[in-house]
């Protein structure tokens, strides 16, 4: 089967240095693998804020145009959310598929929805996306047989469809909520012992790392987003058993539907005692994933839980930078930092011994009856 080819295009401002901005690009090129397509070239354009009417301005737009007719692209992937009117816009110049970066993702969850509960939200996010930008559907009435004598019956229409996706949004809701009711008796049934909750950006060894600690095979790609519903395993490390869950990656803007949508299976999060916050150490925005995955946290909750932040990666980096680890305001947080590789299973050791200390303390007020467990 004939992959889609795809061209990508973003903005950079005057600010920003030439190393963030391919990375970001890049990370839509993963994105666009993920969801199956074959990214063929990249249009930067330094530009802010965005041209109205076009996402890029006139002289780009053509350039544009002209690669897409040229060498037969099935889709424009832009970097950013467009409007309602920026779509019809560049759909009428460019004569393609025009995908915005939230609607790229959440093709990318629908396909990697397996139970009913994340289908049903991402399902829930899409329709939410899609309700306001329901006009654009109908601009073909407008290209077939113009504005006049289709004003009334468009109009209709849009109302008309607009009323079947409020209802299916409130059914959605609803579906949602007995879910995470069920969801919720089950957390309870687990009792009270101590949960460890892995939260991180996407693709930085969540899951490589969740298996590697619960010693079960826990599904493990190279693609963004291939962890969507929570898996929770019990760990005993020294006797002392905990909770560890697995839990959907951050991104650089995410799309808010999805966050609205997904705050149920981030109630792993919520009820969590610790976090730990495994970090790709070997990225060279990763000080701006850090950034974006506490704001998203402080969105999911709003207590702060102890913490051990987990530079992952260690082995990608060259071998001066690692002894330099220790000096860096990294190794000088509040929190308590630590370098690991899981493919090397380097220090390894070291989180363990960390795990144990906060889960034993809090484990020992939970269980004081089992305090014979911690001589």
């Amino acid at each position: 089967m004939r992959k889609e080819t795809a061209i990508l295009i973003g903005l950079s401002s005057y600010k920003q240095k030439e190393g963030v901005v391919k990375e970001y690009m890049d990370e839509l090129e993963f994105l666009a693998l993920t969801s199956g397509a074959v990214s063929k070239k990249r249009f930067i354009q330094k530009l802010h804020p965005a041209h109205p009417s076009t996402f890029v301005g006139k002289g780009k737009i053509n350039e544009i145009k002209e690669y897409v007719k040229t060498h037969d692209i099935d889709i424009a992937i832009f970097d950013d959310d467009l409007t309602p009117s920026q779509i019809r816009n560049i759909e009428k110049i460019l004569e393609c598929k025009i995908l915005d970066r939230s609607n790229l993702i959440l093709d990318i969850f629908a396909t990697r929805a397996r139970t009913a509960h994340a289908k049903t939200q991402v399902e829930l996010a899409q329709y939410q996306y899609l309700l306001p930008r329901l006009t654009r559907m109908w601009t073909h009435l407008e290209r077939q047989k113009g504005g006049i004598g289709m004003r009334g019956p468009g109009e209709t229409q849009i109302e008309t469809d607009r009323r079947i996706i409020g209802q299916k949004i409130s059914k959605l809701k609803e579906k949602l909520l007995k879910i995470d009711k069920q969801k919720s008796a089950q957390r309870n049934n687990r009792g009270a012992l101590v949960r460890v909750a892995l939260v991180g950006y996407t693709n930085t060894g969540k899951s490589s790392l969740m298996t590697l600690l619960s010693k079960s095979e826990v599904f493990v790609e190279n693609k963004l987003f291939a962890t969507l519903d929570t898996t929770v395993r019990k760990v005993v490390i020294k006797d002392i058993p905990f909770l560890l869950s697995d839990t959907v990656g951050f991104i650089r803007k995410l799309p808010h539907q999805l966050v609205e949508s997904f705050k149920s299976t981030l109630d792993e999060i919520r009820e969590a005692d610790i976090l730990v916050h495994v970090i790709d150490i070997s990225s060279s925005t990763f000080e701006d994933q850090i950034t974006i995955v506490n704001e998203t946290l402080l969105e999911i909750s709003k207590t702060q839980k102890a913490m051990i932040l987990v530079f992952n990666k260690i082995d990608k980096l060259e071998k001066n930078k690692i002894n330099e680890l220790n000096e860096t305001w990294m190794a000088k947080l509040n929190n308590k930092s630590l370098f690991i590789s899981v493919l090397k299973k380097t220090n390894i050791s070291e989180l363990k011994k960390e795990l144990y200390k906060i889960v034993s303390k809090i484990h020992k007020k939970r269980f004081p009856f089992n305090s014979n467990i911690y001589n």
